[in-house]
């Protein structure tokens, strides 16, 4: 049996890090590891400081009772075929980290008694949705068009990223004659343009739950990306959610870099309008070039700048800005059960139950207290996706159930410590335990018995593992107006500090690992940083010769 360790990073003490760093990126999460991945192959020396015991983020996995979850990388699509996305995690993990394909059928939208499956390839998903909406097929078919469109204009909605800040500014007031209107305008606004169908809709945007906002709040463009992100089907780490970090990290050490668990950052070193470093919550100083935040931008401007900075900068009006707003609190059950996938009859499919197609109102009355109706429940198969799986945990699977959250619930155990709460936390969260497994049971009755191991997760337990003060889970939400606020550039108003990750761009694995490449070429500057492009096309390049190579010495 092989063991796959889990937990990633080297613990910081006092003494085991250098003084001085080419750059120091605070927060290991998808956002930091690339960022950190891609100067370091540019030959900078590169500190990532987690506060936390391993690294990865919302990326890295735990173990409990004999079982490994991971919590946050249920699925990655275009990570299994030729893509920018593969490209770029093939060259930050020099060809270390392996995906596995999931099954055609990626999700499974289900609202009420009625299913409906996506699955992978554009004619595939065109065809299934059309057996279901026979007079809708055309609406259909526009629809993945534009879902497609938006994709492929999405570098230039975002190419402001990659410069100046100045010059971004710049750049975006044209941007709306560079683009689609559909960019500007939210999900429920686009759709409603293609068809009146509010069934159709309502499958549609079946996978809201991947950014955390109802149709009528998000951005089309969010949407779009998720469905586009999945139209090919979903993949899965081989090895698990930690494989990520794992396979990441060497590129990092090779410049001489390294990867901080138990490192926690309490403020930045300002001097003169100048990050010169950072302070560590032990009182040690270390100093570099640049600093990065990969913490998201209100735990950045809360936790990190100084008082003085944050007055200067003005920051209270950036957060007073309607559209700048935490995401989406989650629960979730991660769950143990004795037997493989085979024999419990499990598959890769993810299932995304509602009690029907009123995703807006049900989310609005279960988190106004008005409704006890889950508005959402996700269920995924983690063991089911990882080919490495039975050489790790033989004879056993997992699941993880996922609903929407309301942070207020939780608000009399605020400040409280992890794993002394209290009874009526317990007792709370229990009860929540029993109504998420009766919702599995009664999709795969087969389960009930083999359960060995359940725990739950809340919002104050994400708080407490990422110190993200709501529990959100997604940083900040993805409103259209979000996206013209010039305070989520990846160059700080600090000289040498920059943000990095999902608030510089998107929510999720490739929308942070986005982030990663923008900030990046945004600090190395318009020269320079042609230099990151080039990075992903060399690797690529040099992989198929020596693909090239090897088959002529097999064929020798």
């Amino acid at each position: 049996m092989s063991k796959v360790k889990v937990r990633t990073g080297k613990r910081y003490r006092t003494g085991r890090a250098e003084d001085h760093y080419d750059a120091i990126v605070i927060g290991s999460g998808m956002g930091g590891l690339s960022t950190a991945a891609i100067l370091s192959l540019l030959g900078q020396k590169v500190c990532v400081l987690e506060q936390h015991y391993t690294a990865g983020g919302f990326t890295h996995a735990y173990e409990r009772e004999g079982y490994e979850w991971d919590v946050g990388v249920h699925y990655i699509g275009e990570v299994h075929k030729p893509s920018t996305l593969k490209r770029i995690f093939d060259t930050i993990s020099q060809g270390r980290l392996l995906w596995a394909p999931m099954d055609p059928v990626y999700d499974k939208i289900i609202l009420g008694d009625k299913e409906f499956d996506f699955i992978a390839g554009r004619e595939n998903f065109v065809n299934e949705l059309s057996k279901h909406f026979p007079q809708e097929r055309e609406a259909i078919e526009q629809y993945v068009a534009l879902v497609r469109k938006i994709s492929s204009q999405t570098p230039k909605f975002f190419a402001a990223q990659a410069m100046p800040r100045w010059m971004g500014r710049l750049y975006n007031t044209v941007r709306p004659f560079l683009v689609d209107k559909a960019f500007f305008q939210s999900t429920r606004q686009v759709l409603e343009g293609l068809t009146s169908n509010q069934e159709l809709i309502s499958v549609l945007t079946g996978q809201w739950g991947d950014y955390g906002q109802t149709p009528r709040d998000a951005a089309f463009m969010m949407h779009a990306l998720i469905a586009k992100h999945y139209l090919a089907g979903g993949a899965y780490p081989v090895g698990g959610a930690s494989s990520i970090a794992r396979t990441i990290i060497p590129t990092i050490q090779a410049s001489g870099g390294e990867v901080f668990t138990y490192a926690e950052v309490d403020k930045l070193l300002i001097e003169n309008n100048r990050c010169v470093g950072v302070k560590m919550d032990n009182g040690d100083e270390l100093r570099a070039d640049n600093v990065i935040s990969n913490i998201g931008f209100m735990n950045t401007v809360n936790r990190l700048l100084p008082s003085q900075t944050q007055q200067k900068l003005n920051v209270k009006q950036w957060l007073s800005e309607p559209s700048i707003e935490r995401s989406a609190a989650t629960h979730c059950l991660y769950a143990g059960f004795k037997g493989t996938a085979k024999d419990l009859g499990i598959n890769t499919t993810n299932l995304w139950i509602y009690p029907d197609g009123r995703h807006e109102q049900n989310l609005d009355n279960y988190l106004a207290g008005k409704s006890d109706d889950l508005p959402l429940v996700y269920v995924s198969f983690p063991s089911s996706k990882d080919p490495d799986w039975e050489n790790r945990y033989p004879g056993k699977s997992t699941v993880e159930i996922v609903t929407i959250a309301n942070m207020e619930d939780y608000d009399a155990w605020d400040g409280t410590t992890w794993q002394q709460r209290g009874d009526d936390y317990e007792a709370k969260k229990e009860a929540l335990c029993q109504r998420l497994l009766a919702i599995l049971f009664e999709r795969l009755p087969q389960l009930k018995e083999a359960l060995d191991y359940y725990e739950l997760s809340t919002p104050l337990s994400t708080q407490f593992y990422q110190l993200n003060e709501r529990g959100e889970i997604y940083g900040l939400n993805h409103y259209v107006d979000r996206f013209k606020q010039s305070c989520l550039h990846p160059q700080m108003p600090v000289k040498n500090l920059y943000m990095t990750g999902a608030d510089v761009m998107t929510a999720g694995v490739g929308g942070a690992l986005m982030g990663g490449v923008m900030t990046s070429m945004c600090m190395l500057g318009p020269k320079k940083g042609k230099q990151v492009m080039a990075l992903f096309k060399n690797y690529q390049e040099s992989q198929q010769h020596s693909e090239t190579i090897k088959a002529q010495n097999g064929t020798v």
